[in-house]
């Protein structure tokens, strides 16, 4: 694999390598996709090297790493960060925009569910979207909606106009189903093999630090000055400005520098699926293949309680804090910053782990159970009275539970290839936001009636049950078998009514067993 010298090639320039000395395949396999059994004939030894080679040219496909791609994870990792920002900002204020916009704390929360309902609602037509139409025009999409509903928020700063901010909000949340789905089609798309996971890490990564800066710089901006509205919607309008400006100008660097895809692919497995001809797709038959892989639907579930477990502890910190810390909005989102910073590093160190070792399974595994560890200190440290010590526990926290984002993306993509990267996330997606609602609504409602604690407690008994899940996945790593070249069998993304497959739509993976 080399790296393109420059942004694009020129035109004329062959996309193939000099045809490769033929070899007879060692096996030809049918049964690639779930729910297919595996008719396997044998044949004759195979070349001592993987080839991955396309019928029609007979020539082996050429892979290279566009420096491009580095612009693209970089932009698209700045307006998922103003996404994120946009979507705790207030929660972590959840006091002050409750007294400045005359409403309750429910209400207050449901500027944050918002984007959870939106995105169970909207998130099959947004797939289809990505599928349909392509990477670039989702982005702007993502990326436009963002500006959009951040300006909208600039003209809901009165105490009777938190309808508009609530609409606002809707928009931004809109916004976030362009966004969530994308880090394993990024990262799938444009970066080679051995970085796809530390790629969709750091692409994961932008949307945490989004939620990191919107625990910290909301309560520096916007302090709680009750008797002064006029001073409160002053500071808040700081807030709001600087958001929108940012997003838009995120806007148009997503505009210039987002394409559908490099001019060659930079893995085999992107290979093969660029040989796939567009009419031989089915969205509606992928999902049913997505819905018949049991490893996939055990992964669904457990990587929905995981993520919609943080997404309730994020929403609700502000008010488990000021329970037992009365007057410490300021280090309540500090708190917050440190489990999400925590969690940043681990999804880099578990991206960076997975490109080494490909243990898909056992590590997010060890990760959940850490995860669940962590919530129980949590949990019971909360009302000792020393605040060092929820930082250092909600450090600890953050680095597993938010360092499994990146570990359940990556993992749905092996075990689903050669499925759609931006269908699968998108159904991760979805059942995080069905568990952020119900854990939210949930353990808001212990936490106000009881205790933190008992709203903590449902969690745990929740993440346990996902512990139980996650062991029972079957891990099948279908990717990374097609980039080692350990597979040989006919890949489709879907199957097609007919049973006799065009010879031009195959791409053969040859190797020793």
């Amino acid at each position: 694999m080399v790296e393109d010298g420059g942004e694009e090639e020129e035109e004329g320039e062959s996309g193939e390598m000099p045809a490769a000395t033929a070899a007879a395949p060692l096996q030809r396999c049918n049964g690639f996709l779930p729910g297919k059994e595996a008719a396997c004939a044998p044949a004759a030894p195979a070349a001592p090297e993987a080839e991955a080679m396309l019928p029609a040219g007979g020539g082996r496909v050429e892979t290279r790493l566009s420096r491009r791609r580095l612009a693209v994870l970089a932009v698209f990792s700045c307006y998922s960060l103003v996404n994120a920002f946009q979507w705790i900002q207030y929660s972590i204020l959840s006091n002050v925009f409750a007294g400045f916009y005359g409403v309750s704390f429910t209400e207050i929360d449901w500027l944050s569910m918002v984007y959870m309902v939106a995105y169970v609602v909207l998130i099959l037509p947004a797939t289809w979207l990505l599928d349909a139409r392509g990477l670039r025009l989702t982005a702007l999409l993502g990326s436009g909606l963002n500006a959009l509903g951040a300006w909208l928020k600039c003209g809901s700063l009165a105490p009777q106009r938190y309808p508009l901010t609530l609409a606002a909000q809707a928009v931004c949340a809109v916004a976030q189903i362009f966004i969530l789905g994308l880090p394993s089609r990024i990262a799938s798309v444009w970066f080679g093999p051995t970085e796809v996971s530390t790629a969709c890490a750091v692409a994961v990564l932008g949307n945490q630090l989004g939620t990191a800066i919107g625990f910290l710089l909301p309560p520096v901006l916007v302090p709680n000055t009750p008797n002064d509205i006029d001073l409160m919607a002053h500071n808040i309008s700081i807030m709001f400005y600087g958001t929108a400006i940012v997003s838009t100008l995120l806007f148009f660097l997503t505009g210039v520098v987002f394409e559908e895809k490099p001019k060659y692919p930079p893995s085999h497995s992107q290979a093969v699926l660029q040989t796939i001809p567009p009419e031989d797709y089915s969205y509606k038959q992928s999902i049913t293949n997505l819905f018949k892989n049991t490893a996939f639907v055990l992964l669904l579930i457990s990587y929905g309680i995981m993520t919609g477990a943080f997404y309730s502890v994020s929403t609700l910190l502000n008010q488990m804090i000021l329970t037992h810390y009365e007057g410490e909005e300021v280090n309540a989102g500090r708190i917050g910053l440190t489990l999400v910073v925590a969690g940043m590093v681990g999804s880099i160190i578990c991206g960076l782990w997975l490109d080494y070792t490909k243990t898909y399974k056992q590590t997010t595994l060890i990760v959940y159970i850490l995860s669940f560890i962590g919530l129980l200190v949590f949990t019971f440290t909360l009302d000792l009275g020393y605040l060092i010590v929820v930082f250092v526990t909600g450090g600890v926290l953050g680095f597993f539970m938010t360092g499994y984002l990146p570990l359940g993306f990556e993992f749905a993509v092996e075990i689903t290839y050669p499925e759609s990267e931006g269908t699968s996330s998108g159904l991760l997606n979805a059942s995080a936001q069905i568990f952020g609602i119900l854990f939210t609504l949930v353990q808001g409602k212990l936490t106000t009636d009881y205790s933190p604690r008992a709203g903590n407690l449902f969690l745990c008994a929740w993440i346990f049950v996902g512990i139980i899940l996650t062991a029972l996945i079957k891990s099948n790593l279908r990717r990374h078998s097609v980039n080692s070249g350990i597979m040989n069998l006919d890949v489709k993304a879907v199957p097609v009514d007919s049973p006799v497959e065009p010879e031009s739509t195959t791409l053969k993976i040859q190797s020793t067993l």
